[in-house]
C-alpha cells in the first residue's frame, strides 16, 4: 500500500477508517488504484464513492460514519440508528442507517444508507465531529413510521418519556409536525404514555383486560393510601373492589439492578397492608394473553368486596409519582 501523507492518516484515523473517493483522490490515489485494493480484497467498496480501508464487518460506528459521508455534509441520521447512537435498549435493531437530507439534494438511497428528503431538517439535532444525529423526538417519530406494528412502537415511545430522552410536549410537536403522514401507530402509543402507561408492557396488559365482560373498570397507575392517609406504592393496575393489584414485571423495563429492587419492595408494602400482587411478565402475556386475563378474573372474583374492609383507598385529585 501507498504510504499516506500526515495529513491523509490524520483523516483516516479520525473517521475510523472510512473515506471518500474525492478524498482518495485529493490524498493522491487513482481510480485504478482503487479498483485494485478492492479487487484484491485489502479495502472494500461499502457504498457508492465510500470505501472503508479495512475488512470484515462494519461497526455501527463505521456505518453511521460512510451513510453520512455518502449523504453529504448537510445530512442527519434519524430512525432506528439514532436510537441506537442515543443508547435506546428497547428499539429494534437494523443494519441500515436512516438519513434526512434537504429536499433540494439529488442522493438517492444506496446499501446501509437509507435517505429521505425532508421538507424542514431539525433544528435540534446534535453535531458529532462526523455527523449530526436528530434530536431523540424527531428519531423517535421517524422511527415509528418507518415501522409496521404497534409493540415496538410503543417501547421506544415508553423509553424515550420514561428514560428523560425527551418530554411529552417536545415528542407532540415533532408528531405534529409529522401530519398524518404514517403517524397511526405512535399517535396511539403517545396517547398511552400521556394516559399514563408506563411502558410497552404495561400498554399491551390495558389491551388485553379491555376485552373482560367480568372486571369492573380497572385503575391505571392510581395514587393509593393507607386509611391513615400514608402514601403506598402505585401499581401498574388495580382493583378496588377486591383490593387487586396489577404489575408487569420484567429486567428490562427497569433501569438497574437497584430499581428492580426498589420495585420488589413497593410490592411486599402493598401486600402488608392486605392487597393481592399479581405478577406479569411480557413473555407471559405475549405467550397466552387469554391465561392472563382468566387469572386476573378468577383473582377478582374471590376476592370481590374484600377492598372496604381492607382500608386501602384510591386518592382522587392528585398525580400519581412519576417514578
Amino acid at each position: 500500500m501507498r504510504e499516506q501523507t500526515p495529513e491523509f492518516a490524520e483523516t483516516v484515523e479520525r473517521q475510523q477508517q472510512i473515506v471518500t473517493r474525492a478524498q482518495l483522490l485529493a490524498a493522491g490515489y487513482d481510480d485504478m488504484y482503487l479498483y485494485r485494493q478492492a479487487r484484491r480484497g485489502l479495502w472494500q467498496r461499502v457504498l457508492p464513492a465510500t470505501y472503508a480501508l479495512v475488512t470484515g464487518t462494519l461497526t455501527d460506528e463505521q456505518r453511521r460514519i460512510s451513510a453520512a459521508l455518502y449523504a453529504g455534509a448537510a445530512a442527519q441520521v434519524t430512525g432506528l440508528a439514532a436510537l441506537l447512537w442515543y443508547g435506546f435498549r428497547q428499539s429494534p435493531r437494523t443494519a441500515d442507517v436512516h438519513l434526512i437530507v434537504p429536499h433540494h439534494a439529488r442522493r438517492a438511497s444506496a446499501g446501509h444508507a437509507v435517505v429521505a428528503r425532508a421538507l424542514a431538517l431539525d433544528p435540534r439535532a446534535r453535531r458529532t465531529p462526523l455527523y449530526a444525529v436528530c434530536s431523540p423526538a424527531r428519531a423517535v417519530v421517524d422511527a415509528a413510521r418507518g415501522l409496521r406494528q404497534l409493540r415496538p412502537v410503543r417501547a421506544v415511545v415508553a423509553e424515550a418519556v420514561q428514560g428523560n430522552f425527551t418530554d411529552l410536549a417536545t415528542l407532540d410537536e415533532e408528531i405534529g409536525r409529522a401530519r398524518r403522514s404514517r403517524t397511526a401507530l405512535v399517535r396511539r402509543a403517545f396517547a398511552e404514555v400521556v394516559d399514563g402507561t408506563r411502558s410497552a408492557p404495561e400498554a399491551e396488559l390495558r389491551d388485553c383486560l379491555a376485552g373482560s365482560s367480568l372486571l369492573p373498570e380497572i385503575l391505571w397507575n392510581p395514587l393509593l393510601r393507607t386509611a391513615r392517609g400514608e402514601r403506598l406504592p402505585t401499581p401498574d393496575g388495580y382493583l378496588p373492589d377486591a383490593a387487586v393489584a396489577l404489575e408487569m414485571d420484567s429486567r428490562e423495563y427497569h433501569l438497574s439492578p437497584a430499581d428492580w429492587a426498589r420495585t420488589l419492595d413497593r410490592h411486599n408494602e402493598l401486600s402488608r397492608h392486605g392487597a393481592l400482587i399479581l405478577h406479569f411478565t411480557p413473555a407471559q402475556l405475549r405467550r397466552d394473553p387469554a391465561r392472563v386475563c382468566r387469572t386476573v378474573e378468577d383473582a377478582y372474583a374471590s376476592r370481590r368486596g374484600a377492598g372496604a374492609a381492607i382500608g386501602i383507598r384510591v386518592a382522587s385529585g392528585e398525580a400519581p409519582p412519576t417514578a
